[in-house]
Formats: structure tokens, C-alpha cells, sequence
């Protein structure tokens, strides 16, 4: 049925949410939080449209102590919040319509927000639940027609259009931009080095025989894009850029980092301090040659509130956390931020809305001036990182934080037939190396021509039996 002129009407008839637990082999801290385990959502979402019906999905991890720093909520507690994003947003969906597939995800966007509000929930979870559900609703439309997801969204079939939402877009050619929106054959891995991970030397913790220390990962994967988090304490971040420092300046040839701040700093004078420290330090040359950016570097509360355009004209600053609303990367950019990152656990739509910000605003100035970045290291092997695989390069990211291949133990949690149908149906993305399927990274990049499947990235499934359903908080 690919014979659609426009975006056709749909509804969503039936809601199934499952859960897998993940265990990582190395623990990962990024700010407040030492993760050693969380649970994997599934969504699957069915969708009838024109007369016919197909079944989308889409998973993505409950990561704790993101959506929601709060230190006195336990891991569990944000798992839970997480889940009622999702069961607030299932009721929505299933009560509207019909609709174009964009039209669903404006229709319940306020109405998300302030059912989620009133039950404690900030906006940043909010989103969660809609993240999911629009992706997996988009995958079910595109099985439909008989498309992938490029040609779906270079054709607008989920009718992406300016709306209320979005006045700064007014005069913007969305269509035209989004006809223009071509994926790349590979994309470059950035590697994150968490605030425990080690650096260097060859002592293993583990000892699975896959890379520990950074020195391994590059050894390993070839990689030349890096993520370095910082802890918010100037000192001890000067140490252990150093440390890193000393590994990366040993490749031939460039590298290129970006430093994420993880709302680590109380204010910009504590930022301010790092990037003069870090300038200021011969063995940091090289390393501050190669910053790209600095994410989110201020804690929520006060990143957009605080004019940031002194550090910008030093190197770029980007929001994150602080990107929780659709209003956001324009109220960002009156403040001297130059971008925002790019998570599919923050919607799609959002994300190729911003892209179209930054094209509008670009045009404007007759200069490349604002862009977005790709982040997320929790994407696991299977439908979430393909789906954040397939949504950074339509955008234009060339390179892609990425290390759920690096904390996780690749397909290892999943049957052993759901890994050898992704490896039979995604041969360029996944290797069988270790004993499992993993995700296949060569010279540092990823191949993703097997992800122009029909569908939303994916021409496999997982084993639904194999999951557990998940309970309503």
C-alpha cells in the first residue's frame, strides 16, 4: 500500500508494553549514579490505517537518574516513573485519533505533560512514554506501506507539519526539508569514558577478554570521536583529562572529543574555570584542539536561566537534560547555546523538529552556526539502537555517542534465535564475535545500509515470548 499522496489518518487499537532485564559487565557512572543493571522496555503498538493493520515496535532502557536526578528516589523509583510515562501516554494514544502519525503525538503532547505533572512526573519523563510509542506507531505505519523509515519521513507520510507547538518554524519549508534528509552509508562511534572507567595499563576486572580500559576500546574498535565526562569539581577533572589525554594523544593522526558535564556544574563560573584550566594545561593542548562541544554542562535548574554566550565563543555548549520541552532549543538559543543533542528516548519528532530549527535558523544567518549532536550510550543491541542508529543519520550526525555494545555483553540477555535472526537480517550491524551478537564497529564506524529495511530500522524481531509484560505501576 505505497501508493498513499499524503499522510494518512490512523488509529491505535491495542498497546503491549514488556520488560528485559540488562545487566552490565562494567559498571558506568555518570553523575549522581553507579549503573550496574535496568530493565529494557518493549513496546508494541498496533495501527490500522486506509482498512489495513500492522503491528510497530520500539524498545528503549528505564534509565535511572537521568529523566530525574533526584537523590532521593531510588533506581526503582525512576524505573516507575518511567512506566507511568508510558501507561499515561498508551491511554492517550489509544483514546485519540484519527489522525496523522504527528498529529497523535501533538494531539496528546499537553495533555501528556499535565496528566504526568499531576502525578509528579517532570517533563523530561513525560516524554518517555511518547518517545517509545511514536516510534513503534511510525514502525507500524511504515510496515503498512511497505517502506523504511527514510523514505517515510523524506515523504512526510507521518505528516510532520508547523503547528502551535512550533511558531518559530513559521515560513519554514518543511516538506522541502524533510524530502532533503539523506542517511549515510556508516556513521563514526563516539566512545564515552565514564567517571569510573578505566584508562590505561592492562590489569582487567572483568576478564571476558573483551576491552576494559580505554586503551583497549581503541585498540579494539579503531575509534577516533571520544565523549569525556566530567564530575563538576574543576581538580579532579583536570586530573583525569590529563589521564585520558595521555591515551589519546598516542594515535596517529586527529581525534576529536566532546565534554559532558552532566549538569555537574551549579553555574557557569565552575565551567568557566574548567575550559581556562583545561586551555591553560600544556598537556592538555592537543585535547582541547579536539572539543567539539560541551553538553549540558549546568545543572537544569539554572541551564536556562544563565546566558552562556561567553563560554560559546570559546567552544560550542549544548543542552541535554535541559531539552525537555518542545519549546526549549529556541529559549536555549536566546541564551548563546549553539545546539541540542539528538535521543530517541526524547521522540523522534522532536528531534527532526530541531533539525529543521537549526536549518531555518542556519538560513538565517547565512552560516552553519547551530546544529545538533547524536547522544545516548544506553541503545542496546536489537530495535533501540537501530531505531537511534537510523534517526542519527537522517539527521546529518556524523558521529554518534555510543556504548551499550561497551557496558553490555552484546545480545547476551536474549535468545539465542532473536540474536541470529538480527545477525541474519542486519549482517553489516552485528558480528558474531565472543560467543554472541554484538554490534559490529570497524575503524571506529558502524555500517547502516541494512537499516533502509521495511519498517523502522529493523527486519527482525524480538522473541516476544521470551520477554516479560509489564506490570502497571
Amino acid at each position: 500500500m505505497t501508493g498513499w499522496k499524503g499522510a494518512p489518518e490512523l488509529r491505535v487499537t491495542e498497546v503491549e508494553f514488556y520488560e528485559r532485564p540488562v545487566r552490565l559487565r562494567l559498571p558506568f557512572r555518570f553523575g549522581i549514579v553507579t549503573l550496574t543493571e535496568a530493565p529494557q522496555a518493549f513496546v508494541r503498538v498496533r495501527v490500522a490505517a486506509d482498512g489495513a493493520e500492522a503491528w510497530g515496535m520500539a524498545a528503549e532502557m528505564l534509565a535511572p537518574k537521568w529523566f530525574d536526578k533526584n537523590p532521593d528516589l531510588s533506581n526503582e523509583a525512576n524505573f516507575e516513573q518511567l512506566r507511568r510515562s508510558l501507561c499515561h501516554a498508551a491511554e492517550l494514544y489509544r483514546a485519540g485519533g484519527p489522525g496523522t502519525a504527528f498529529d497523535l503525538f501533538t494531539g496528546i503532547y499537553g495533555d501528556q505533560i499535565g496528566e504526568c505533572g499531576a502525578d509528579g512526573l517532570n517533563p523530561l519523563v513525560a516524554g518517555y512514554g511518547p518517545a517509545l510509542l511514536d516510534r513503534a506507531i511510525l514502525d507500524g505505519l511504515c510496515r503498512i506501506a511497505g517502506i523504511s523509515f527514510f523514505e517515510a519521513v523524506r515523504r512526510n507520510l507521518p505528516g510532520i507539519r508547523r503547528s502551535t507547538l512550533t511558531p518559530d518554524l513559521d515560513g519554514f519549508d518543511l516538506d522541502g526539508f524533510l524530502a532533503g534528509l539523506a542517511p549515510a552509508p556508516t556513521i563514526h562511534a563516539r566512545h564515552t569514558v565514564g567517571l569510573v572507567d578505566p584508562i590505561d595499563g592492562t590489569e582487567t576486572a572483568v576478564g571476558d577478554g573483551l576491552p576494559e580500559t580505554l586503551a583497549q576500546v581503541i585498540e579494539r574498535y579503531g575509534q577516533r570521536y571520544f565523549k569525556l565526562k566530567v564530575g563538576g569539581h574543576v581538580e579532579a577533572d583536570l586530573a583525569r583529562l590529563t589521564e585520558i589525554a595521555a591515551v589519546l594523544d598516542r594515535l596517529d593522526g586527529p581525534y576529536y572529543c566532546t565534554l559532558d558535564g552532566n549538569e555537574q556544574y551549579r553555574n557557569l563560573d565552575g565551567v568557566m574555570a574548567l575550559w581556562l584550566a583545561v586551555q591553560a594545561a600544556p598537556r592538555l593542548k592537543r585535547l582541547a584542539d579536539a572539543v567539539l562541544f560541551i553538553e549540558q554542562p549546568i545543572a537544569r535548574g539554572q541551564a536556562l536561566a544563565t546566558e552562556v554566550g561567553e563560554l560559546s565563543a570559546w567552544k560550542p555548549v549544548i543542552i541535554d537534560e535541559s531539552d525537555a520541552t518542545l519549546d526549549a532549543f529556541p529559549r536555549a538559543r536566546a541564551l548563546g547555546y549553539r545546539g541540542v543533542s539528538s535521543k530517541s528516548c526524547k521522540g523522534l519528532y522532536k528531534s527532526i523538529l530541531n533539525r529543521a530549527r537549526c536549518a531555518h535558523w542556519n538560513a538565517g544567518a547565512g552560516e552553519i552556526r547551530y546544529f545538533m549532536s547524536a547522544e545516548d550510550l544506553t541503545t542496546q543491541a536489537g530495535l533501540s539502537v537501530q531505531q537511534d542508529l537510523a534517526l542519527a543519520s537522517l539527521i546529518g550526525a556524523g558521529h554518534v555517542e555510543r556504548n551499550g555494545h561497551h557496558y553490555v555483553n552484546g545480545m547476551a540477555g536474549a535468545p539465542t534465535a532473536e540474536q541470529r535472526a538480527f545477525l541474519a537480517a542486519h549482517p553489516d550491524l552485528y558480528q558474531r564475535a565472543d560467543g554472541v551478537v554484538r554490534l559490529s564497529i570497524v575503524g571506529g564506524r558502524i555500517a547502516l545500509g541494512s537499516l533502509a529495511a521495511p519498517g523502522f530500522a529493523s527486519a527482525a524481531e524480538p522473541d516476544w515470548t521470551s520477554l516479560k509484560q509489564m506490570q502497571p505501576p
